[in-house]
Protein backbone atom coordinates (compact mmCIF):
# COMPACT_ATOMS: atom_id res chain seq x y z
CA UNK A 1 0.00 0.00 0.00
CA UNK A 2 1.28 3.47 -0.91
CA UNK A 3 0.85 7.01 0.36
CA UNK A 4 -1.26 8.13 -2.60
CA UNK A 5 -3.86 5.50 -1.70
CA UNK A 6 -4.65 7.50 1.44
CA UNK A 7 -5.75 10.43 -0.70
CA UNK A 8 -2.49 12.38 -0.47
CA UNK A 9 -2.13 14.23 -3.75
CA UNK A 10 1.32 15.82 -3.61
CA UNK A 11 3.00 12.74 -2.22
CA UNK A 12 6.23 12.77 -4.23
CA UNK A 13 9.26 13.84 -2.18
CA UNK A 14 9.62 17.44 -3.29
CA UNK A 15 9.74 21.00 -2.08
CA UNK A 16 6.90 20.36 0.34
CA UNK A 17 6.97 16.64 1.21
CA UNK A 18 9.42 14.26 2.83
CA UNK A 19 8.99 10.71 4.14
CA UNK A 20 10.82 8.57 6.69
CA UNK A 21 10.10 4.93 7.48
CA UNK A 22 11.34 5.45 11.04
CA UNK A 23 13.04 8.22 12.98
CA UNK A 24 16.73 7.36 13.10
CA UNK A 25 17.87 7.41 16.73
CA UNK A 26 21.55 7.36 15.70
CA UNK A 27 21.30 10.26 13.26
CA UNK A 28 18.73 12.71 14.55
CA UNK A 29 20.27 15.59 12.55
CA UNK A 30 19.43 13.67 9.37
CA UNK A 31 15.68 14.18 9.91
CA UNK A 32 15.63 17.16 12.31
CA UNK A 33 17.22 19.35 9.64
CA UNK A 34 14.22 18.62 7.38
CA UNK A 35 11.83 19.99 10.00
CA UNK A 36 13.98 23.10 10.46
CA UNK A 37 14.41 23.46 6.68
CA UNK A 38 10.65 23.37 6.05
CA UNK A 39 10.04 25.93 8.82
CA UNK A 40 12.70 28.27 7.42
CA UNK A 41 11.33 27.93 3.87
CA UNK A 42 7.65 27.87 2.89
CA UNK A 43 6.58 24.90 5.02
CA UNK A 44 5.87 21.29 4.15
CA UNK A 45 4.60 17.86 5.20
CA UNK A 46 6.77 15.28 6.95
CA UNK A 47 5.50 11.67 7.05
CA UNK A 48 6.77 9.06 9.51
CA UNK A 49 6.10 5.41 8.71
CA UNK A 50 6.46 5.86 4.96
CA UNK A 51 9.41 4.56 2.92
CA UNK A 52 11.28 7.59 1.61
CA UNK A 53 12.07 6.30 -1.89
CA UNK A 54 8.94 4.41 -2.86
CA UNK A 55 6.34 6.09 -0.56
CA UNK A 56 5.31 2.60 0.53
CA UNK A 57 3.44 2.54 3.82
CA UNK A 58 5.41 0.85 6.59
CA UNK A 59 3.24 2.16 9.41
CA UNK A 60 3.00 1.41 13.13
CA UNK A 61 0.57 -0.27 15.43
CA UNK A 62 -1.32 2.09 17.76
CA UNK A 63 1.14 1.93 20.68
CA UNK A 64 4.25 2.22 18.49
CA UNK A 65 2.76 5.21 16.65
CA UNK A 66 2.13 6.97 19.95
CA UNK A 67 5.69 6.24 21.12
CA UNK A 68 7.14 7.52 17.84
CA UNK A 69 5.09 10.72 18.10
CA UNK A 70 6.30 11.29 21.67
CA UNK A 71 9.92 10.69 20.67
CA UNK A 72 9.55 13.14 17.79
CA UNK A 73 8.10 15.82 20.11
CA UNK A 74 10.84 15.37 22.72
CA UNK A 75 13.68 15.64 20.21
CA UNK A 76 12.17 18.67 18.50
CA UNK A 77 11.68 20.42 21.85
CA UNK A 78 15.27 19.72 22.83
CA UNK A 79 17.05 20.70 19.63
CA UNK A 80 15.00 23.23 17.60
CA UNK A 81 14.89 26.87 18.73
CA UNK A 82 12.34 28.34 18.51
CA UNK A 83 10.09 25.29 18.23
CA UNK A 84 8.27 25.45 14.87
CA UNK A 85 4.48 25.66 14.91
CA UNK A 86 3.44 22.15 13.83
CA UNK A 87 0.31 20.04 13.52
CA UNK A 88 0.82 16.32 14.27
CA UNK A 89 -1.86 13.79 13.32
CA UNK A 90 -2.29 10.03 12.90
CA UNK A 91 -3.51 8.64 9.57
CA UNK A 92 -5.20 5.26 9.94
CA UNK A 93 -5.33 2.49 7.35
CA UNK A 94 -5.84 -1.28 7.31
CA UNK A 95 -3.79 -3.96 5.69
CA UNK A 96 -4.73 -7.63 5.81
CA UNK A 97 -7.30 -6.82 8.48
CA UNK A 98 -4.78 -5.17 10.80
CA UNK A 99 -5.00 -1.56 11.95
CA UNK A 100 -1.95 0.55 11.09
CA UNK A 101 -1.01 4.23 11.42
CA UNK A 102 1.38 6.67 9.84
CA UNK A 103 2.23 10.03 11.39
CA UNK A 104 1.72 13.25 9.45
CA UNK A 105 3.55 16.38 10.61
CA UNK A 106 2.39 19.56 8.90
CA UNK A 107 4.96 22.34 9.26
CA UNK A 108 3.94 25.85 8.20
CA UNK A 109 6.48 28.54 7.41
CA UNK A 110 7.75 29.78 10.75
CA UNK A 111 6.72 33.28 11.80
CA UNK A 112 10.03 33.53 13.67
CA UNK A 113 13.18 32.84 11.70
CA UNK A 114 15.67 31.41 11.59
CA UNK A 115 14.71 28.17 13.30
CA UNK A 116 18.04 26.91 14.65
CA UNK A 117 19.05 23.29 15.13
CA UNK A 118 21.27 22.94 18.21
CA UNK A 119 23.14 19.66 18.65
CA UNK A 120 26.00 19.15 21.10
CA UNK A 121 25.97 22.94 21.65
CA UNK A 122 26.64 23.58 17.95
CA UNK A 123 23.96 25.71 16.22
CA UNK A 124 23.09 25.14 12.54
CA UNK A 125 20.57 26.76 10.21
CA UNK A 126 19.00 24.78 7.37
CA UNK A 127 16.88 25.68 4.33
CA UNK A 128 14.69 23.52 2.08
CA UNK A 129 15.44 23.97 -1.63
CA UNK A 130 14.55 21.89 -4.70
CA UNK A 131 13.48 18.88 -2.66
CA UNK A 132 16.67 18.84 -0.58
CA UNK A 133 17.61 20.34 2.80
CA UNK A 134 21.00 22.01 3.10
CA UNK A 135 22.71 24.65 5.18
CA UNK A 136 21.28 28.14 4.74
CA UNK A 137 23.44 30.73 2.99
CA UNK A 138 24.49 33.97 4.64
CA UNK A 139 22.04 35.91 2.44
CA UNK A 140 19.18 33.57 3.37
CA UNK A 141 19.91 33.97 7.09
CA UNK A 142 19.87 37.77 6.77
CA UNK A 143 16.59 37.66 4.83
CA UNK A 144 14.99 35.36 7.42
CA UNK A 145 16.02 37.65 10.27
CA UNK A 146 14.62 40.74 8.51
CA UNK A 147 11.28 39.07 7.80
CA UNK A 148 10.76 37.93 11.38
CA UNK A 149 12.21 40.85 13.33
CA UNK A 150 8.78 42.27 14.22
CA UNK A 151 7.29 39.00 15.51
CA UNK A 152 6.93 38.84 19.27
CA UNK A 153 7.33 35.55 21.08
CA UNK A 154 4.21 35.95 23.19
CA UNK A 155 1.97 36.52 20.14
CA UNK A 156 2.76 33.16 18.52
CA UNK A 157 0.11 30.44 18.82
CA UNK A 158 0.92 27.46 21.06
CA UNK A 159 -0.38 23.90 20.63
CA UNK A 160 -2.22 24.00 24.01
CA UNK A 161 -6.00 24.33 24.18
CA UNK A 162 -7.56 26.94 26.48
CA UNK A 163 -9.18 25.78 29.72
CA UNK A 164 -10.28 28.59 32.03
CA UNK A 165 -9.98 26.29 35.05
CA UNK A 166 -6.22 26.01 34.50
CA UNK A 167 -5.64 29.70 35.34
CA UNK A 168 -6.66 29.84 39.00
CA UNK A 169 -3.41 31.62 40.02
CA UNK A 170 -3.95 34.34 37.42
CA UNK A 171 -7.60 34.71 38.44
CA UNK A 172 -6.67 35.13 42.10
CA UNK A 173 -3.95 37.64 41.18
CA UNK A 174 -6.49 39.62 39.14
CA UNK A 175 -9.01 39.49 41.99
CA UNK A 176 -6.51 40.71 44.60
CA UNK A 177 -5.49 43.73 42.48
CA UNK A 178 -9.01 44.66 41.32
CA UNK A 179 -10.92 44.96 44.61
CA UNK A 180 -12.29 41.42 44.49
CA UNK A 181 -13.61 41.66 40.94
CA UNK A 182 -13.71 38.33 39.06
CA UNK A 183 -11.76 37.77 35.86
CA UNK A 184 -14.00 36.83 32.92
CA UNK A 185 -13.24 34.72 29.85
CA UNK A 186 -14.53 37.59 27.71
CA UNK A 187 -11.87 39.91 29.13
CA UNK A 188 -9.11 37.43 28.26
CA UNK A 189 -10.48 36.96 24.75
CA UNK A 190 -10.56 40.70 24.20
CA UNK A 191 -6.79 41.00 24.64
CA UNK A 192 -5.96 38.02 22.40
CA UNK A 193 -5.33 35.45 25.13
CA UNK A 194 -6.63 32.65 22.87
CA UNK A 195 -7.03 32.38 19.08
CA UNK A 196 -10.21 31.67 17.14
CA UNK A 197 -9.50 27.92 17.20
CA UNK A 198 -9.26 27.81 20.98
CA UNK A 199 -5.46 27.59 21.27
CA UNK A 200 -3.50 29.66 23.76
CA UNK A 201 -0.97 32.19 22.57
CA UNK A 202 2.55 31.71 23.95
CA UNK A 203 2.13 34.68 26.29
CA UNK A 204 -1.01 33.16 27.78
CA UNK A 205 0.72 29.81 28.24
CA UNK A 206 3.23 31.49 30.57
CA UNK A 207 0.38 32.19 33.02
CA UNK A 208 -0.98 28.63 33.11
CA UNK A 209 -1.12 27.16 36.65
CA UNK A 210 1.21 24.22 35.92
CA UNK A 211 3.70 26.06 33.68
CA UNK A 212 7.24 25.32 34.90
CA UNK A 213 9.50 25.40 31.85
CA UNK A 214 12.79 27.29 31.53
CA UNK A 215 11.26 30.29 29.73
CA UNK A 216 10.34 31.78 33.12
CA UNK A 217 13.45 30.78 35.06
CA UNK A 218 14.72 33.15 37.73
CA UNK A 219 17.95 32.96 39.75
CA UNK A 220 18.09 34.72 43.11
CA UNK A 221 21.40 35.23 44.91
CA UNK A 222 22.65 36.89 48.08
CA UNK A 223 26.26 38.10 48.20
CA UNK A 224 28.16 38.83 51.40
CA UNK A 225 29.72 42.03 50.06
CA UNK A 226 29.35 44.58 47.27
CA UNK A 227 30.89 42.68 44.32
CA UNK A 228 30.36 39.45 42.43
CA UNK A 229 33.04 36.83 42.08
CA UNK A 230 35.37 37.83 44.86
CA UNK A 231 32.55 37.91 47.42
CA UNK A 232 31.03 34.82 49.05
CA UNK A 233 27.59 33.77 47.78
CA UNK A 234 25.42 33.28 50.85
CA UNK A 235 22.33 32.02 48.99
CA UNK A 236 21.62 30.88 45.44
CA UNK A 237 18.10 29.76 44.52
CA UNK A 238 16.59 28.91 41.14
CA UNK A 239 12.90 28.80 40.36
CA UNK A 240 10.58 28.15 37.39
CA UNK A 241 6.82 28.54 37.35
CA UNK A 242 4.00 30.56 35.85
CA UNK A 243 4.67 34.29 35.67
CA UNK A 244 2.49 35.16 38.66
CA UNK A 245 4.32 32.67 40.86
CA UNK A 246 7.66 34.03 39.56
CA UNK A 247 6.64 37.57 40.55
CA UNK A 248 5.59 36.39 44.01
CA UNK A 249 8.73 34.26 44.43
CA UNK A 250 11.08 37.17 43.73
CA UNK A 251 9.26 39.56 46.03
CA UNK A 252 9.13 36.99 48.85
CA UNK A 253 12.83 36.20 48.37
CA UNK A 254 13.81 39.86 48.78
CA UNK A 255 11.35 40.59 51.58
CA UNK A 256 12.62 37.68 53.67
CA UNK A 257 16.19 38.95 53.44
CA UNK A 258 15.96 42.74 53.48
CA UNK A 259 16.87 44.86 56.49
CA UNK A 260 14.59 47.14 58.50
CA UNK A 261 15.87 50.23 60.26
CA UNK A 262 15.01 53.61 61.75
CA UNK A 263 16.95 56.16 59.75
CA UNK A 264 17.03 59.91 59.19
CA UNK A 265 15.73 60.57 55.69
CA UNK A 266 15.81 64.28 54.93
CA UNK A 267 14.34 66.04 57.98
CA UNK A 268 12.40 62.98 59.16
CA UNK A 269 13.10 59.84 61.14
CA UNK A 270 11.30 56.88 59.67
CA UNK A 271 11.06 53.15 60.11
CA UNK A 272 12.07 51.99 56.65
CA UNK A 273 12.83 48.85 54.68
CA UNK A 274 15.94 48.33 52.62
CA UNK A 275 13.84 48.68 49.47
CA UNK A 276 10.46 50.43 49.22
CA UNK A 277 7.76 47.86 48.47
CA UNK A 278 6.33 49.84 45.58
CA UNK A 279 9.76 50.21 43.95
CA UNK A 280 10.50 46.51 44.42
CA UNK A 281 7.16 45.51 42.90
CA UNK A 282 7.56 47.83 39.90
CA UNK A 283 11.07 46.52 39.29
CA UNK A 284 9.94 42.89 39.28
CA UNK A 285 6.92 43.58 37.05
CA UNK A 286 9.14 45.35 34.50
CA UNK A 287 11.67 42.53 34.48
CA UNK A 288 8.91 40.01 33.70
CA UNK A 289 7.09 42.21 31.18
CA UNK A 290 10.15 43.23 29.13
CA UNK A 291 12.09 39.96 29.25
CA UNK A 292 13.17 38.53 25.89
CA UNK A 293 11.51 35.11 25.97
CA UNK A 294 13.30 34.07 22.77
CA UNK A 295 16.59 33.87 24.68
CA UNK A 296 16.80 30.26 25.86
CA UNK A 297 19.32 29.38 28.55
CA UNK A 298 18.91 32.74 30.29
CA UNK A 299 17.09 33.81 33.44
CA UNK A 300 15.97 36.87 35.32
CA UNK A 301 18.79 37.56 37.75
CA UNK A 302 18.02 38.92 41.22
CA UNK A 303 21.16 39.76 43.22
CA UNK A 304 21.19 41.12 46.78
CA UNK A 305 24.41 42.87 47.79
CA UNK A 306 25.31 44.61 51.04
CA UNK A 307 24.48 48.00 49.52
CA UNK A 308 21.92 47.32 46.77
CA UNK A 309 19.52 45.05 44.90
CA UNK A 310 20.06 44.34 41.21
CA UNK A 311 17.25 42.98 39.01
CA UNK A 312 18.49 41.99 35.55
CA UNK A 313 16.24 40.88 32.70
CA UNK A 314 17.44 39.12 29.51
CA UNK A 315 17.26 41.34 26.46
CA UNK A 316 18.03 45.05 26.20
CA UNK A 317 15.18 47.56 26.10
CA UNK A 318 13.05 46.70 23.08
CA UNK A 319 13.79 49.21 20.31
CA UNK A 320 15.08 51.51 22.97
CA UNK A 321 18.36 53.36 23.28
CA UNK A 322 21.36 51.39 24.54
CA UNK A 323 22.22 54.10 27.03
CA UNK A 324 24.57 52.36 29.43
CA UNK A 325 23.92 53.80 32.90
CA UNK A 326 21.29 56.43 33.71
CA UNK A 327 19.71 57.88 36.85
CA UNK A 328 16.91 59.41 34.76
CA UNK A 329 14.47 56.52 35.16
CA UNK A 330 11.46 58.55 34.05
CA UNK A 331 13.22 59.33 30.78
CA UNK A 332 13.69 55.69 29.80
CA UNK A 333 11.75 55.01 26.59
CA UNK A 334 11.18 51.48 25.33
CA UNK A 335 8.45 49.88 23.24
CA UNK A 336 6.77 46.77 24.55
CA UNK A 337 8.60 43.58 23.69
CA UNK A 338 5.69 41.38 24.84
CA UNK A 339 2.32 42.87 23.95
CA UNK A 340 0.21 40.06 25.38
CA UNK A 341 2.20 39.60 28.61
CA UNK A 342 2.09 43.37 29.17
CA UNK A 343 -1.63 43.45 28.31
CA UNK A 344 -2.37 40.79 30.93
CA UNK A 345 -0.41 42.68 33.59
CA UNK A 346 -2.18 45.93 32.67
CA UNK A 347 -5.52 44.11 32.91
CA UNK A 348 -4.48 42.90 36.39
CA UNK A 349 -3.86 46.55 37.34
CA UNK A 350 -0.16 46.02 38.17
CA UNK A 351 1.37 47.73 35.14
CA UNK A 352 0.88 51.09 33.47
CA UNK A 353 -1.04 51.06 30.19
CA UNK A 354 1.62 53.43 28.85
CA UNK A 355 5.21 53.92 29.94
CA UNK A 356 7.57 51.76 31.95
CA UNK A 357 6.39 52.65 35.45
CA UNK A 358 9.94 53.59 36.47
CA UNK A 359 8.68 57.02 37.53
CA UNK A 360 7.03 55.32 40.51
CA UNK A 361 10.43 54.02 41.58
CA UNK A 362 11.86 57.54 41.31
CA UNK A 363 9.05 58.81 43.56
CA UNK A 364 9.85 56.21 46.22
CA UNK A 365 13.49 57.36 46.33
CA UNK A 366 12.69 61.09 45.98
CA UNK A 367 13.99 62.00 49.45
CA UNK A 368 17.12 59.82 49.27
CA UNK A 369 20.56 61.41 48.93
CA UNK A 370 22.76 61.05 45.87
CA UNK A 371 24.37 57.82 47.09
CA UNK A 372 20.93 56.23 47.45
CA UNK A 373 19.49 57.03 44.02
CA UNK A 374 18.26 54.12 41.84
CA UNK A 375 19.59 53.73 38.34
CA UNK A 376 19.37 51.52 35.25
CA UNK A 377 21.98 50.32 32.84
CA UNK A 378 21.12 48.75 29.51
CA UNK A 379 23.09 46.87 26.87
CA UNK A 380 22.14 44.84 23.81
CA UNK A 381 21.48 41.62 25.75
CA UNK A 382 20.12 42.71 29.15
CA UNK A 383 18.95 45.61 31.27
CA UNK A 384 19.46 45.96 35.00
CA UNK A 385 17.57 48.01 37.58
CA UNK A 386 19.64 48.88 40.66
CA UNK A 387 17.81 49.76 43.89
CA UNK A 388 20.09 51.11 46.65
CA UNK A 389 19.60 49.72 50.16
CA UNK A 390 18.19 52.65 52.14
CA UNK A 391 19.36 51.13 55.43
CA UNK A 392 22.99 50.97 54.24
CA UNK A 393 24.27 54.39 55.32
CA UNK A 394 27.31 54.51 53.03
CA UNK A 395 25.12 54.07 49.95
CA UNK A 396 26.42 53.01 46.54
CA UNK A 397 29.71 54.53 45.42
CA UNK A 398 31.41 54.38 42.07
CA UNK A 399 34.49 53.06 43.83
CA UNK A 400 32.92 49.60 43.90
CA UNK A 401 34.95 47.86 41.21
CA UNK A 402 33.01 44.98 39.60
CA UNK A 403 34.37 41.63 38.48
CA UNK A 404 34.27 41.42 34.71
CA UNK A 405 34.55 38.91 31.90
CA UNK A 406 35.97 39.67 28.46
CA UNK A 407 37.88 38.07 25.61
CA UNK A 408 41.52 39.29 25.70
CA UNK A 409 42.22 41.67 22.85
CA UNK A 410 45.14 41.66 20.45
CA UNK A 411 48.31 43.19 21.91
CA UNK A 412 46.62 43.23 25.33
CA UNK A 413 48.47 43.81 28.59
CA UNK A 414 48.17 42.52 32.15
CA UNK A 415 46.58 45.86 33.09
CA UNK A 416 43.57 45.50 30.76
CA UNK A 417 41.24 43.81 33.21
CA UNK A 418 41.81 46.37 35.97
CA UNK A 419 41.33 49.29 33.57
CA UNK A 420 38.08 47.89 32.15
CA UNK A 421 36.72 47.14 35.63
CA UNK A 422 37.64 50.64 36.85
CA UNK A 423 35.85 52.26 33.89
CA UNK A 424 32.72 50.07 34.15
CA UNK A 425 30.62 52.21 36.50
CA UNK A 426 31.93 55.60 35.44
CA UNK A 427 33.86 57.24 32.60
CA UNK A 428 37.40 58.00 33.76
CA UNK A 429 40.15 60.36 32.67
CA UNK A 430 43.56 58.92 31.82
CA UNK A 431 45.02 60.58 34.93
CA UNK A 432 42.38 58.86 37.12
CA UNK A 433 43.19 55.50 35.54
CA UNK A 434 46.90 56.06 36.20
CA UNK A 435 46.23 56.94 39.84
CA UNK A 436 44.02 53.86 40.28
CA UNK A 437 46.74 51.62 38.84
CA UNK A 438 49.45 53.30 40.90
CA UNK A 439 51.36 54.27 37.76
CA UNK A 440 52.56 57.50 36.22
CA UNK A 441 50.43 59.06 33.51
CA UNK A 442 52.89 57.93 30.84
CA UNK A 443 52.78 57.58 27.07
CA UNK A 444 52.97 53.79 27.58
CA UNK A 445 49.76 53.84 29.60
CA UNK A 446 47.97 56.14 27.15
CA UNK A 447 49.10 54.36 23.97
CA UNK A 448 49.84 50.71 24.79
CA UNK A 449 47.12 50.17 27.37
CA UNK A 450 44.29 52.71 27.05
CA UNK A 451 44.90 53.37 23.36
CA UNK A 452 44.96 49.68 22.48
CA UNK A 453 41.77 49.00 24.45
CA UNK A 454 40.08 51.89 22.63
CA UNK A 455 41.31 50.66 19.24
CA UNK A 456 40.01 47.17 20.03
CA UNK A 457 36.60 48.56 20.95
CA UNK A 458 36.77 47.67 24.66
CA UNK A 459 36.99 51.32 25.77
CA UNK A 460 34.83 54.14 24.42
CA UNK A 461 36.34 57.62 24.32
CA UNK A 462 33.90 60.40 25.20
CA UNK A 463 34.22 64.09 25.99
CA UNK A 464 32.90 65.36 29.34
CA UNK A 465 33.16 69.15 29.67
CA UNK A 466 36.60 69.80 28.20
CA UNK A 467 38.25 66.54 29.16
CA UNK A 468 38.37 63.22 27.32
CA UNK A 469 37.26 60.24 29.37
CA UNK A 470 37.08 56.49 28.83
CA UNK A 471 34.27 54.11 29.69
CA UNK A 472 34.01 50.36 29.26
CA UNK A 473 32.04 49.12 26.26
CA UNK A 474 29.42 46.85 27.87
CA UNK A 475 28.64 45.29 24.51
CA UNK A 476 32.02 43.53 24.63
CA UNK A 477 32.68 43.31 28.37
CA UNK A 478 30.34 41.54 30.77
CA UNK A 479 30.03 41.12 34.51
CA UNK A 480 31.36 37.93 36.06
Amino acid sequence: MYLEELGIKDYAESYTTECKALLNRNDIIGWLKSIAGFANASGGDFYIGVEDKTNKLIGFDRKSADNERNYFNNIVNEHLVPRPQMSISFMRYEIKGSERFIIRVQIPESAVKPVILKYKNIPSIFMRRDGFTNGATYEEIIEMSIKSRNTQYDLLVSDTCFDFNEFSVLREFYRSHNDGKELKVKALSSIGFVNEDGFLLNGALLFKDDYNEKKTEVQCSVFSGVNRGSERIVTLNRYCGNLISVINYIIDFVNQRMNHSIIKLGNKRENIDSFPQRALFEGVINAVAHRDYYLDGTQIQVDLFRDRLEISSPGGFYRGEKFGKTFDLSGVISKRRNELVSGILVMCNVMEAAGTGFDKITEEYAEADEKHKPYIFSSSDHFTLVLPDLTYVEGITDECIPDILFMPCQYGTELDERVLAFCWNKARKASEIAEFLGLSDSSYLRKQVIGNLEKSGYLEKIKISRAFCYRTNRELVGLA
